[in-house]
């Protein structure tokens, strides 16, 4: 059982939870691309690995802090040749239910990962599994879950949650969350909560 379950977290399951076979999973890779790409789940597993302790934080008014392992974005991304003119990403999760467009400027943020475990456990699919994002200085719904599909662009697009209103730019606005960790509520100051 993965942090997340024992601490009750909320999962959203936005788009609907996917069914996911690890022997014929594919991460797809298309878009502004020099060629597509196609990475199986023993490709991914290959990777390099890195661990990253860092706060998920969702809009709806919680966050969570946990040590997240995957493959840190800047080491996946040398595995794809963007063209040039892309400046954004188009995330799709498994079945297409769920997409988010994030900036290539926000991904270069060091610790945004393609997360495989959480503090050592793997994910379990209400919480994303087997591939999510975790992209620490947004807000939790450009932390696409399922992922199964990123697709390269010139232009930031809309998504699941920014056709119903959402920013898309996603930036962690000033206020107040629920530290799920200590069951304490705190004031965040905006931008990635960093403080505890």
């Amino acid at each position: 059982m993965s942090l997340l379950k024992e601490l009750k977290v909320p999962a959203f399951k936005a788009g609907g939870q996917p069914e996911v076979d690890l022997r014929t999973y594919s991460l797809s890779i298309g878009g502004l691309v020099e060629e597509e790409r196609h990475f199986s789940w023993a490709e991914l597993l290959a990777m390099p690995m890195s661990v990253v302790n860092c706060r998920l934080t969702s809009v709806s008014g919680w966050s969570v802090r946990a040590d997240w392992e995957g493959i840190v974005w800047r080491d996946f991304i040398k595995k794809v040749s963007v063209l040039s003119e892309s400046d954004h990403a188009r995330f799709t999760s498994i079945g297409g239910g769920y997409t988010t467009v994030v900036s290539l400027k926000d991904l270069q943020e060091p610790r945004v990962l393609l997360a495989i475990k959480v503090n050592g456990e793997p994910i379990e699919s209400e919480y994303g599994g087997p591939l999510r994002m975790v992209i620490p200085n947004l807000w939790g719904y450009k932390s696409c879950k399922w992922v199964g599909r990123i697709d390269f662009t010139d232009q930031m697009g809309g998504g699941y949650w920014e056709d119903r209103g959402y920013p898309r730019s996603g930036i962690i606005e000033p206020g107040f969350t629920f530290d799920v960790n200590t069951k304490a509520r705190r004031q965040i100051k905006g931008g990635e909560v960093i403080e505890f």
